[in-house]
């Protein structure tokens, strides 16, 4: 029964009153910040120059990287599986516009994040939807529905749908047992987020950066291989997100709703742009000014979707087309991935699983600090190790129990929590349109004098605030 409740929640949630709020957005913010993906390439080359003279706690790239961590996860590969067998090969394109316009939200969000960001006592830096929300439009009450949906969203999306993730792949393809595989992972989160942000920070700076190549690289080999129907499978996504497609050839019936709603969905699973989490450890980086910051962060939608997601889908879409006998498993996302990887004789299963893993284990270090820094904000400092100890326990037992209805419940978080930052986006949209133009050219290089408020009761946190 309420499994049921929540696939009707979600599937009227994700219909077409979300899709126009989101693809609405990123539209608009393409619009008024002057359509900023032009300036994708510069902004990737400032995301690996460090902005030394600035206030922050870890570096532009460090932050990015800790974003990326989080964004290129599961979503990348089970997600666009899943986007392929719900709603048809028409999906990927869907899921990849909403990577190109999306970059245009993801700048925009964490431009407000870094401008309206603030200063514990002991001088870390502290931002993100919530604080956009409270200084910008003095509306704190929908800041802390914000903080809350992310602080219980972290351990669906972030916690136990990539622990189980993990375990799911590795037990399919090689015998381990789970037991084994849930508590090796859960020792490595749990020695690195006792660490904080500092640790994840540079784990994520390694990590990210290997298992992206790396996974590129092997989805490029594959891509090789499937030369022979690669245009087949371009012409089926591009004819298939604007028709409906039929029932055989190794998809499953769908419709072009369908096709946009799963495109859409996992799309945002996957970058996140306009769901408000990236903004929440931009807030921390060293930049001089808000737009340097929001151009670093708006490349990780760039990465995550337009390049990563993109290359997932080319290869399942070819992969179904070439092997007919992944026929009839398109009903399931992760078993339709991993077949269609597991038909490249030896390179594939192990691109899939390497992928799978660091992608996981990634994604996890990046939504704890993301829903960390939301429970401090809501409860203060001193519920920070009760985070941890619960975090460490999700993980644990998402490797261990099945969670099919969490990939439901996580679709319908991630669009309720993705409101209230759109909510935000929308209303300061002549703040981050008057950003961009100041900051224009050589001004990109000025810094910000405006000068960053000190919260006294970050202990208390804002709830515990209230009662004193």
């Amino acid at each position: 029964m309420f499994a049921h409740i929540i696939d009707v929640v979600d599937s009227f949630l994700w219909g077409w009153p979300l899709i126009i709020l989101l693809f609405g957005t990123h539209i608009f913010m393409t619009i008024r910040t002057g359509f900023i993906q032009k300036h994708t390439f510069k902004a990737i080359k400032l995301s690996v120059t460090r902005d030394k003279d600035a206030a922050g706690d870890v570096s532009q790239f460090g932050a990015l990287t800790t974003a990326l961590s989080s964004t290129i996860g599961t979503g990348n590969i089970i997600g666009v599986g899943t986007a392929i067998a719900m709603g048809g090969p028409g999906a990927v394109l869907w899921m990849w516009l909403t990577g190109i316009f999306g970059i245009a939200t993801k700048y925009s969000e964490t431009l407000i994040a870094v401008k309206y960001r603030v200063k514990s006592e002991d001088g870390s830096m502290i931002g993100g939807a919530m604080y956009a929300l409270e200084r910008g439009l003095k509306m704190k009450w929908l800041g802390i529905v914000f903080a809350f949906l992310a602080a219980v969203c972290a351990f669906g999306i972030g916690c136990t749908v990539q622990a189980n993730a993990v375990t799911a792949n590795i037990t399919q393809n090689i015998s381990i047992s789970p037991w084994i595989i849930a508590v090796i992972l859960t020792i490595l989160v749990g020695l690195v987020i006792i660490g904080g942000i500092q640790i994840i920070t540079r784990v994520s700076t390694i990590l990210v950066p290997f298992m992206a190549v790396f996974y590129f690289l092997g989805c490029l080999v594959i891509l090789i291989m499937n030369r022979d129907v690669l245009g087949q499978a371009v012409s089926t996504i591009l004819t298939s997100a604007f028709t409906a497609r039929a029932l055989g050839g190794g998809f499953i019936g769908s419709t072009v709703m369908m096709a946009c709603r799963y495109g859409f969905a996992r799309g945002l699973f996957s970058n996140e742009s306009g769901m408000g989490s990236a903004p929440l450890v931009a807030a921390a980086a060293q930049t001089r000014n808000s737009k340097r910051q929001a151009l670093v962060s708006m490349t990780g939608t760039f990465w995550d979707t337009v390049i990563i997601c993109l290359m997932t889908g080319l290869v399942l879409v070819s992969c179904i087309i070439k092997y007919p006998q992944i026929d009839g498993l398109s009903g399931n996302g992760a078993e339709l991935t991993s077949h269609a990887f597991g038909m490249i004789p030896y390179i594939g299963l192990p691109i899939l699983i390497v992928g799978l893993v660091t992608f996981a284990f990634s994604t996890i270090l990046g939504w704890y600090y993301y829903g960390e820094r939301c429970a401090i904000y809501l409860f203060g400092e001193r519920v920070k190790w009760v985070y941890k100890i619960l975090w460490v326990i999700g993980v644990f037992v998402g490797s261990i129990v099945e969670l099919n209805l969490i990939w439901n419940i996580a679709d319908l978080l991630n669009g309720l929590m993705a409101i209230p930052n759109i909510i935000a986006v929308l209303l300061l949209s002549n703040v981050i349109a008057r950003e961009t133009k100041k900051y224009k050219g050589i001004h990109l290089n000025d810094k910000d004098m405006t000068e960053i408020p000190v919260i006294k009761n970050a202990k208390a946190g804002v709830l515990s605030a209230k009662k004193q």
